[in-house]
């Protein structure tokens, strides 16, 4: 018997329900995300942002870092008020924090200590791996989700909610993006069912590549030549690396979503079972980003240094310089490769 891929998994439908019991007409809701929002924490926001007003209540997001300029049209098109610039004090105009695509509530930067002292704890909507300190209790996570954004479609089901283009459009941008273009190992058959519906919903294919992925400025293919210069190859390890030095980004006028999808340049080398992007923030931190191919957990091996994600996508925030820490990183990935054969 074929399944039927848009029911809502049972389990997820029950946590769905518990979480909905904590909304009522009338609240005003605040959304929000982790630092250096992505495609699918921003898609995903959006995308709730727009069911609220369906019951009778209000949404705004604030987030720790600035709104990425590539996913502004999902703020404009779905008429998302942006209440990030006032920071913590934001929250105090809500009845309730639901927070997306985070398992930690580290990850939630600055707003970290002000959720923490919430009278009541956020809902939580995500599909990564436990973090060591979860940002509430009431959680709604599925790490069989391609996305955030898959869960915000079963959220919209439950609530037996319409999935006007804006909303649709937001859905279809987290899923796309996190699947690295419905190419990586996340990409389930209900991905692709939930993707065609939002193209049933109205979203245009094409016109989200465009927007996406064939809109970039100039500066960000400046960034990557310069970034795949440093390419390094460790063969015996099944190891590859890149590095971006501190200064690259303000050199070429772009930021750090401009970043998003170099460490695919070294993940694709023939033979690369780790790919790893190290990126040198100043001030003695580097950020380090984990892309596994097969079997290798890069999850596993980023709580190492206290990160975690995914088991194929993970990353860690490291102290120490670019050369140090990098020494450190590769000799730990050798040795956690080593030891699974």
């Amino acid at each position: 018997m074929t399944p039927d891929l848009f029911a809502v998994p049972p389990h997820r439908r029950a946590a769905i329900e518990r979480l909905l019991a904590e909304l009522s007409p009338g609240q005003t809701i605040a959304l929000s995300t982790h630092i250096n929002s992505d495609g699918d924490g921003c898609g995903s926001e959006a995308a709730l942002a727009g069911l609220p007003a369906q019951r009778g209540m209000t949404a705004f997001v604030v987030n720790p870092t600035p709104w990425p300029a590539m996913f502004r049209f999902l703020l404009e098109e779905g008429g998302v008020t942006d209440r990030s610039a006032a920071g913590a004090k934001a929250l105090n105009s809500a009845d309730r924090l639901i927070v997306l695509d985070i398992s930690d509530v580290r990850r939630l930067g600055q707003l970290a200590d002000a959720v923490r002292a919430l009278p009541k704890p956020p809902l939580v909507i995500d599909h990564h791996l436990p973090g060591d300190e979860p940002p509430g209790t009431l959680h709604v996570t599925d790490t069989s989700a391609c996305a955030t954004g898959e869960l915000i479609y079963d959220v919209a089901q439950v609530m037996g909610a319409e999935l006007t283009p804006p909303i649709a459009t937001a859905i279809y941008t987290a899923m796309l993006t996190d699947t690295g273009g419905f190419r990586f190992a996340n990409t389930s058959p209900r991905c692709h069912a939930v993707a065609a519906a939002m193209l049933q919903a109205g979203v245009d294919p094409e016109r989200m590549y465009q927007r996406i992925y064939a809109s970039v400025p100039r500066g960000r293919i400046a960034l990557i030549r310069d970034a795949l210069e440093t390419i390094g190859v460790d063969e015996a390890y099944g190891l590859s690396w890149v590095d971006v030095h501190n200064g690259l980004l303000d050199r070429h006028n772009v930021t750090a979503e401009d970043l998003d999808g170099v460490a695919e340049y070294p993940r694709s080398i023939e033979g690369t079972r780790l790919a790893l992007l190290f990126r040198d923030l100043g001030h003695g931190k580097v950020k380090v980003s984990f892309r596994s191919v097969g079997e290798v957990d890069s999850n596993a091996l980023a709580r190492r240094f206290g990160g975690g994600g995914h088991a194929r996508a993970s990353g860690a925030l490291i102290a120490g310089s670019l050369d140090e820490v990098k020494e450190r990183v590769l000799d730990e990935a050798r040795e956690f490769i080593g030891r699974r054969g």
